[in-house]
């Protein structure tokens, strides 16, 4: 919940608790408890994106309202919660444009969502679909399950747990926030999930369906699924990669820091109180001692931010031992456009060889970013240390002048 609530936003919240608490207990996931879930993940996303807070209201008043439908019915809920929400928003003068935002974010939520860019939209699926990475995510989905086996849906637990699993295998969230903190989670999720399929024993034979599915919506081939390295994977891989890539960034961004401060702290002393220690001899030593701490804490500053150049050439024979890593540039930026090809068809044709090469880039990458944190920490000591011996001893020094 925000901290502070506008009024449109409390009689907003007021209509749909009223509403939702007339839903049947059958639906036993989609009630007010999922819409107060939803409002706070909603929340959550919004601050973080930077919404206005015009914007954020329009978000956190679609949230509450997109599953109002549900009063009715659940086929077409989002339709019908449209209908319901349009005449409790212009007896309460919000504006017709802003009546429209909120509405397209409701039917956004439509599975398959699809906010089709639009950024309030795409903050407010991926709120609805913030379970998927909660903590209490099996609970909420075996609530799920039993909300639909109530509605006539009978539905074994092992073919749920599977089908859950493909669902948070091709999901993505849309907004860039809730890829950062959501796909750790979801992805941790999946894991306990696959554990509790292996534990779980067959069902008998039944149906299963899955809401809003579409007809036309064919399952993909077991051939492509065995290919295909599993997206709770793929998922590691990519925020272990974006996660190096950020720490890289800051590293080169403290070392910049570093090289600035020192170059004109250098340049000061050269041009300034050089030429004034023939009139004060005394801070001759204290000078010396600060160029040296500068000049130290310059060097190896500039050696954490100073690239390595590699050969930038893999031989054939490296492709099938596979020993090349294809995914850094340093192994191939000197080879021909036909022989990079070829290696790149040869390890995506391997699902092996692909997962050693993401692993060495994911190693090799940490290992920079171990030498560059290393000498940045050995920049910063001898700066701290250098600036305050050198201010001590010019204290020492104007001291000792009087």
């Amino acid at each position: 919940m925000i901290a502070e609530e506008t009024s449109l936003l409390a009689q907003t919240r007021a209509y749909a608790e009223s509403v939702l608490g007339q839903i049947s207990p059958d639906y036993t996931y989609h009630n007010l408890s999922h819409t107060q879930a939803v409002v706070e993940f909603a929340d959550e996303i919004a601050v973080h994106e930077g919404l206005l807070d015009t914007d954020r209201e329009t978000v956190l008043i679609a949230a509450w309202l997109h599953d109002v439908g549900y009063r009715m019915s659940c086929d077409n809920h989002e339709a019908i919660g449209v209908d319901m929400a349009r005449p409790f928003l212009i007896e309460h003068g919000l504006p017709t444009d802003r009546i429209e935002q909120v509405v397209r974010c409701i039917e956004a939520t439509r599975m398959p969502q699809n906010p089709r860019g639009n950024r309030l939209a795409e903050i407010l699926c991926d709120a609805d679909m913030g379970h998927l990475a909660a903590s209490d995510f099996a609970e909420r989905s075996e609530m799920l399950r039993q909300e639909l086996k109530r509605t006539g849906v009978k539905i074994g637990k092992k073919k749920w747990l599977k089908k859950t699993a493909e669902l948070i295998e091709h999901h993505q969230y849309f907004t860039a926030y809730a890829r950062q903190a959501f796909e750790p989670r979801k992805a941790a999720n999946l894991v306990k999930l696959q554990r509790q399929i292996a534990e779980q024993k067959d069902d008998e034979k039944d149906e299963i369906s899955w809401p809003d599915e579409r007809a036309d919506k064919e399952p993909k081939p077991d051939k492509d699924k065995n290919r295909r390295p599993e997206r709770g994977v793929e998922t590691m891989f990519r925020l272990t990669s974006q996660n190096h890539f950020q720490l890289s960034a800051m590293a080169d961004t403290k070392a910049n820091i570093m090289i600035s401060i020192n170059t004109i702290v250098v340049s000061l002393v050269l041009s300034i109180l050089l030429r004034k220690l023939e009139e004060w001899p005394m801070l001759t030593l204290p000078t010396a001692m600060l160029t040296i701490t500068c000049v130290l804490a310059t060097v190896l500053a500039v050696l954490a931010t100073r690239p390595n150049v590699t050969t930038g050439r893999f031989s054939r024979a490296d492709i099938e031992n596979k020993t090349a890593n294809l995914l850094f540039f340093g192994n191939f930026h000197r080879m021909e456009l036909d022989d990079y090809e070829w290696g790149m068809r040869h390890m995506m044709n391997d699902a092996d060889f692909l997962y050693s090469s993401m692993t060495r880039d994911i190693y090799y990458l940490g290992k920079v970013l171990g030498r560059k944190y290393k000498l940045l920490r050995w920049s910063y000591t001898v700066f701290m240390v250098g600036f305050v011996l050198s201010v001590l001893a010019f204290g020492g020094a104007a001291y000792l002048s009087r």
